[in-house]
């Protein structure tokens, strides 16, 4: 019954204006960030592990920036979801080398985990004439699990892999041309996982970009999303030419590297809530206690 009445509330809060759904999303920020100490705690050590020069101050101002943006991000999915076509489109700007995702070349998209990944998906499905794909986890519960499915399925021609399609049934339709949506900047555990630097401090990381990459013969393009005052900008980055190789372990290593890039242009923005250190080389003591 909860989730229920709160997805009727993203749906009343679909055609308000944006600056009133910002300020809403402020206020529940503000919120999070007094009451989730747990999560509140996993940010700040990310936060420090990875930006060891902060002082208290900046870390405690960052830490608030990172649960408004994730918060503002969260309520964004009413007017993404649900409201009109246009809309949508208005508050989403495509920018950058877009000219990387014509045609009909197998591509692996790299999409970090900016807290507008949502909106850059519904953009590039929205907005570009391509079958797009991309891979999800079923959700818990299951009232938003459906909501979250008819949301990223509402535009274009696009496929949602789940876990159990596996790699050959990925690898076959980037072959046929279908882009690939692909976030791999996260800790999926320490199974086929690599541990590479990410600023400095060795993170566990799956190799499915570089892996992919290969087997499908995909050249990869970045596509980093970040939110604005008016919305959202979607910028497609031109394709790496130096990737992938044959070395896995050195492809890893170097989208982090990459990766660290984007987030130094908006650190608030990036999905610091996600406990990207839980996985230790072994003999290394745990960062979250």
């Amino acid at each position: 019954m909860g989730t229920r009445i709160v997805l009727y509330w993203m749906r009343v809060f679909a055609p308000l204006p944006l600056t009133w759904v910002r300020a809403l999303g402020w206020l529940l920020g503000w919120l999070l960030y007094a009451v989730v100490a747990p999560r509140r705690r996993v940010v700040q050590i990310n936060l420090r592990l990875c930006f060891p020069k902060l002082t208290v101050a900046e870390l405690r101002r960052l830490t608030r920036r990172v649960f408004v943006c994730f918060a503002q991000a969260w309520l964004d999915r009413g007017w993404l979801w649900h409201g009109s076509p246009e809309l949508v489109r208005a508050r989403l700007r495509l920018s950058g080398a877009v000219e990387e995702l014509q045609g009909s070349d197998p591509i692996i998209i790299f999409a970090p985990h900016f807290v507008g990944l949502d909106a850059g998906w519904t953009a590039l499905t929205q907005q570009l004439p391509r079958h797009f794909t991309t891979i999800y986890t079923d959700q818990a519960n299951k009232t938003a699990d459906a909501w979250i499915l008819r949301g990223r399925q509402r535009f274009g021609s696009s496929r949602l892999f789940g876990r159990a399609d596996g790699v050959k049934t990925i690898v076959a339709s980037l072959r046929q041309g279908d882009p690939l949506y692909l976030l791999p900047d996260m800790n999926f555990g320490p199974h086929e996982s690599l541990f590479v630097p990410f600023y400095g401090v060795a993170a566990a990381t799956v190799p499915s970009l570089s892996r992919f990459a290969r087997l499908g013969r995909a050249k990869v393009v970045p596509v980093v999303t970040r939110m604005t005052a008016q919305g959202y900008e979607v910028q497609v980055l031109s394709a790496w030419p130096d990737y992938p190789t044959d070395d896995l372990l050195a492809d890893t290593a170097l989208m982090n590297t990459r990766l660290q890039t984007y987030i130094d242009a908006v650190p608030e923005q990036y999905y610091w809530v996600h406990k990207r250190f839980k996985d230790r080389p072994p003999g290394e003591a745990a960062v979250y206690g």
